[in-house]
């Protein structure tokens, strides 16, 4: 069994445990350098005990099933504002928000993000016509067309 996939049961076992559906696992990796890092978010964000109780439960799993059999670290965290948005529930707790997003055809859009259906976003972007005022276009983009999405800080 993959370590990742043995390490994302164990997550959403805890998270099953816990009795919050509002959390879910965003991503679990094992690096090179021995760093296993797990992502977990909510749907109104991810606290530190939480991240506590869900490491405490996967290390204890990992050291008693043995399933490493090298030294690592385990971290576990919400997503950072630099994390790429992966799945549909990250797309949905950023609604209102500025989004960066990378097309599959190379192209960079910066929009609002305002809902979404099953398999697009909607969004807000302004469009300025030379010798026009920018106007405010809405449109749906499917996901499949988007390589990478981040959401805009902004600290004005």
């Amino acid at each position: 069994m993959k370590i990742e996939k043995r390490v994302a049961e164990l997550v959403e076992e805890k998270i099953t445990a816990m009795e919050r559906p509002d959390l879910f696992l965003v991503d679990a990796k094992l690096h090179s350098n021995g760093k296993l890092i797990i992502l977990v978010d909510g749907d109104k964000g991810v606290g530190i005990a939480e991240c506590a109780q869900i490491s405490r439960h996967v290390g204890f799993c990992l050291e008693e099933e043995n399933v490493i059999d090298t030294a690592y670290n385990l971290e576990v965290s919400s997503p950072g504002l630099d994390t790429p948005l992966t799945s549909l529930r990250q797309y949905a707790k950023n609604i209102g928000r500025q989004l960066s997003i990378k097309m599959a055809d190379g192209t960079k859009k910066e929009v609002k993000l305002t809902g979404m259906t099953e398999d697009a976003i909607v969004v807000e972007e302004k469009i300025k016509e030379k010798g026009k005022k920018a106007e405010l276009i809405e449109s749906a983009i499917p996901i499949n067309q988007i390589t990478e999405t981040k959401v805009i800080i902004s600290f004005k």
